[in-house]
């Protein structure tokens, strides 16, 4: 396999990608037969932490194998530079091939296209302990389990070896280019278009929002190729546009109130000459790949959301025990007690919803609607529950040297990305209606 010779010896526990394939390959046979004794793991309203390893039925023992490298791997590799990124406004290129020798990059991606071959339950823990690291920097999510997708399901066989190995490597960062300064989250309001010249394309417009925008080396674009479609969503495809093309220019880093250290660009597009082979998948096929793939980012997202959420209460409990108030740690007021017993409560509740909802994303049965569901309902409790918690550390929450100063920013962002929560309420409500 490509990547068991791109691997060097590391320092963690698990020493390379292919030993982490097998974990994961291991997890995830374990998964298909899971053993009565699966279910009593506790479960996150019993553990003593929302963020122990060795909790929730929907994982076994070589998950939490893996839960403890990626865990260690966040906290020795992102952690103590995570302020130095936020300054520079991206992360290193280095931790972006650190985390491919790890194993952590195209987790879900099988091996025979170049992956790791882990399952969507191994994804999750990569996606969970980024929150629990309360490091929002490095785009692994977007770039593992949204770009690569794509060009798995997708792409041609020659894209897919040329593109995929790389990717798992973290030799080449990807990126998803489909917001624009007039099309959010309507789709079909695209405007950055290709014409056909000869066997090639022309591709003119701009992006906004793109994460992953400003370090990426190969960025799916959206982009509308039949002006002439009986509807928008007809004549839209998608390209993949490598850094270095004549024509393609980042703009600035955009400066944001959170997710500082996370690479976010304006992208434009002049002139570029693109080869037929840029093409990803069917012409004018691209509104309904978009569609298909939407319900994991959203996931991902909620997923994320909720682990946020977990990540924020023990920070705060863990303020509320050591601050003291009128002689006595504040943990002692009724008020704060209570407070702590609603956002517990809250959050146990959304976990058990997304556990389910990653359970059925594995079994290929998660629904447009039901990810729409749990993309709203995680990030606006994410939302609360930054607001809540902050409020509990008093005055110091609102300095940034505090986490959950931090974690609030960034939190604010999620109900707005990968579609806006309206428009999940939007797609959530059409789905209600048009049952018979």
């Amino acid at each position: 396999m490509f990547l068991k010779k791109l691997v060097k010896p590391s320092v963690f526990a698990l020493k390379n990608v292919s030993g982490q394939g097998q974990v994961l390959a291991a997890a995830a046979a374990r998964q298909q037969h899971s053993q009565p004794s699966a279910s009593m793991r506790p479960e996150t309203s019993t553990a003593k932490s929302l963020m122990d390893i060795g909790t929730r039925r929907i994982f076994n023992e070589d998950h939490d194998i893996f839960r403890q490298s990626v865990r260690r791997f966040y906290q020795e590799e992102v952690v103590p530079h995570h302020n130095e990124w936020e300054k520079a406004g991206q992360v290193s290129r280095e931790l972006w091939e650190k985390a491919g020798e790890q194993g952590l990059l195209g987790v879900m991606t099988p091996e025979e296209h170049g992956g790791i071959g882990g399952d969507a339950f191994s994804a999750a823990v990569t996606w969970e302990e980024q929150m629990y690291s309360n490091c929002s920097g490095p785009g692994f999510a977007l770039h593992s389990d949204i770009v690569i997708p794509y060009i798995v399901k997708y792409g041609s066989k020659e894209q897919i070896e040329r593109f995929i190995p790389a990717m798992t490597a973290g030799k080449c960062i990807g990126a998803i280019a489909m917001t624009e300064p007039g099309a959010g989250s309507d789709l079909q309001g695209v405007r950055t278009h290709a014409k056909k010249d000869g066997s090639d394309w022309i591709l003119n417009g701009n992006k906004v929002f793109i994460t992953n925008g400003w370090m990426a080396d190969l960025v799916v674009v959206v982009t509308v190729t039949n002006r002439e479609a009986k509807t928008a969503a007809h004549g839209i495809s998608l390209f993949l546009v490598e850094e270095g093309m004549k024509g393609f220019q980042k703009g600035r880093k955009l400066d944001k109130i959170g997710l500082k250290a996370q690479d976010t660009a304006e992208l434009f597009f002049e002139d570029v000459r693109l080869p037929a082979s840029a093409l990803l998948g069917e012409l004018d096929k691209g509104f309904y790949y978009l569609m298909n793939e939407l319900p994991q980012e959203r996931l991902l997202i909620a997923d994320m959301g909720i682990a946020s959420c977990e990540f924020m209460f023990e920070e705060t409990r863990n303020y509320v025990l050591q601050r003291k108030a009128f002689g006595k740690t504040i943990a002692h007021l009724q008020t704060v007690q209570h407070k702590l017993a609603e956002l517990k409560t809250e959050i146990c509740v959304g976990r058990a919803f997304i556990d389910n909802c990653i359970q059925l994303f594995a079994e290929k049965r998660l629904d447009p609607s039901t990810a729409s569901m749990a993309k709203y309902w995680a990030t606006d409790l994410q939302n609360k529950v930054a607001t809540q918690c902050l409020q509990l550390h008093g005055g110091w929450g609102y300095m940034l040297e505090y986490p959950i100063a931090k974690a609030f920013v960034d939190s604010r962002v999620q109900p707005i990305y990968g579609g806006t929560n309206e428009i999940m309420k939007e797609l959530i409500a059409r789905a209600i209606v048009s049952q018979k």
